[in-house]
């Protein structure tokens, strides 16, 4: 079996408590959480045809790298 592999920044201990905290919200903490995504003033959610996203993700990794 292959040792995990984790982003920059991640180990298993994070991807638990991601997971934990995920796992415990009620639906309507759940629900509050995603609306809140919507309300914050610096980002824009959008929806792209998906066949356009592996384009828009590699323009957002070369924009935070400047």
């Amino acid at each position: 079996m292959k040792p995990s592999k984790f982003p920059p920044g991640w180990n298993e201990e994070r991807v638990r408590r991601i997971l934990e905290h995920y796992e415990s919200q009620s639906e309507e903490e759940a629900l509050a959480e995603d609306e809140s995504a919507f309300e914050t003033p610096d980002q824009t959610v959008m929806e792209v045809p998906s066949e356009l996203v592996p384009a828009i993700r590699e323009l957002i990794a070369k924009y935070k790298v400047a």
